[in-house]
């Protein structure tokens, strides 16, 4: 057995040179190396953590002065209270939340992850994996590669954060920063865009955790690393 190990990989090549190989198929490889880093884990879950106190204060804060008359949430899935509570968790969870995506982009650059993971995205391949989700047929064998719909939504949540942040920043500190304003078309386009962008962060995050539902490995994934 112990020409069968290496240090990272145990293969099925041994055939019937004990019992112990009899339920390990040819051509296996059951690997033990890290996919998911501990730098990613953590900046993973303390950004879901500071995204869904985000979320709801920023719920709180809309109900005071809504856009959408028609659009309101329940107190029941807010945070803050009041008005003024839901400044103070909105203002206090921010600093955490970009600090903590400024590491984990910072991380992701720097050790390459982002351009294996997530580079290229080709249109064919994403068509084609859209076509096989939509018949349910898209394959998740292999966590530790994601599927073109996979780096395109983790690309447009990345795109989409930026976008969050600039947009609340327009709005929290408009007179100090005009240009980010104008850029955003004014002070009620930048609510207009924050509105927008928050629901496709809500957005993602559901699909992500119906995912997560479907094939559990991913969570055990994010949570021991391999």
């Amino acid at each position: 057995m112990s020409r069968c190990l290496t240090r990272a990989h145990v293969r099925a090549r041994c055939g019937s040179r004990g019992a112990g190989n009899n339920n390990i198929k040819p051509g296996v490889v059951l690997s033990h190396n890290t996919v998911q880093p501990g730098w990613l884990r953590i900046t993973h879950w303390i950004n879901a953590l500071a995204v869904v106190l985000m979320v709801m204060s920023g719920w709180q804060i809309y109900d005071a002065s809504p856009i959408f008359p028609v659009i309101h949430f329940s107190p029941s899935i807010t945070l803050g209270g009041w008005l003024g509570g839901a400044l103070q968790w909105h203002f206090a969870v921010m600093w955490l939340l970009v600090a903590n995506f400024i590491v984990y982009l910072a991380a992701n650059l720097a050790s390459g992850r982002f351009q294996r993971k997530l580079l290229p995205l080709k249109p064919t391949q994403l068509v084609a994996d859209l076509v096989a989700a939509l018949r349910g047929r898209l394959k998740h064998d292999d966590l530790a590669h994601y599927n073109a719909i996979q780096k395109l939504a983790y690309l447009v949540v990345i795109a989409d954060i930026v976008l969050i942040v600039l947009s609340g920043l327009a709005v929290w500190k408009s007179v100090q920063f005009p240009l980010l304003r104008t850029l955003m078309g004014g002070y009620d386009n930048a609510r207009i865009v924050h509105f927008v962008c928050m629901s496709v962060l809500v957005a993602f995050f559901v699909v992500h955790v119906m995912m997560v539902a479907l094939v559990p490995r991913s969570l055990l994934l994010m949570i021991r690393g391999r």
